[in-house]
């Protein structure tokens, strides 16, 4: 069984452990802050746990890095674990939220090699390997945007749908998804052409999964200087940053928005 498989099989169990319990008063039932700083609910632990048991019974011995546990100590490699990624729409039933799941072989993004996403309301799971693209179940996927006739288009002159992430922002400002790796895979799939954070909030371990899904499918991330986007593997490293489907779109946005100015 290959790394991926075991990371796509904790994808499962989480589905399994969870399908049950969200969007219940029992799921959202609350616990203390968990080592990422937010509230933990029982479908947060659920899910965790399941991961936890998934990796453990396999040959794998990773250290297992999670917004609930914090870091459990390992000899091989390095998990980044989100077991629920949208954990508000979860507990209210919202249909958007997913299970993020990354293999690293360092401490640092870069170094992500292996990845698997599972959407929990529709059963779908995201998984790429380094060099190796990305999938959507047995799917490849690539950024190109698909028109309505089924051919393919790319004009940077079209409309650009952009996923923005403003949980944090002001009351008057809704945050409309709210799962950010599910929005990066929906950018893999060419739903969407950009997804940017300027907070300096999110998580390596919110994205880490993602990171590589979007890579893989031909897209890419850079940070808030333009440069490509790494960073430490850290619970509580908060970072910004724009995944982007081709160079093009970044350089319109970079322009439009005046992102480096």
């Amino acid at each position: 069984m290959t790394i991926s498989d075991i990371l796509m099989q904790a994808c499962s169990a989480v589905y399994e452990k969870t399908k049950n319990i969200i969007g219940t008063v029992e799921g959202s039932k609350k616990f203390d802050r968990g080592a990422g700083g937010d509230v933990s609910t029982k479908i947060d632990l659920v899910a965790e746990q399941a991961v936890i048991e998934t990796i453990r019974n396999s040959d794998l011995n990773p250290t297992i890095i999670g917004e609930e546990c914090g870091k459990i100590p390992g000899e091989r490699g390095l998990i980044i674990m989100d077991a629920i990624d949208g954990t508000t729409n979860a507990n209210r039933g919202i249909p958007f939220y997913c299970c993020s799941l990354a293999y690293s072989t360092g401490s640092d993004l870069s170094s992500v090699v292996d990845a698997a996403i599972i959407d929990l309301a529709r059963g779908d799971i995201y998984h790429a390997s380094r060099n190796k693209g990305a999938y959507i179940n047995s799917n490849k996927l690539k950024v190109t945007k698909n028109n309505t006739s089924g051919d393919h288009t790319d004009s940077v002159n079209d409309d650009i749908l952009i996923g923005m992430n403003l949980s944090g922002a002001p009351r008057d400002i809704i945050n409309r998804l709210g799962a950010n790796a599910l929005e990066l895979c929906y950018l893999a799939r060419g739903f969407t052409d950009a997804f940017i954070d300027f907070r300096g909030k999110i998580r390596t371990t919110d994205m880490a999964a993602a990171y590589l899904v979007v890579k893989e499918s031909g897209g890419n991330l850079y940070s808030m200087n333009g440069s490509e986007l790494d960073s430490k593997l850290e619970t509580n490293r908060g970072l910004s940053f724009l995944a982007v489907r081709n160079s093009e779109i970044f350089h319109r946005l970079a322009h439009d928005l005046h992102i480096f100015d």
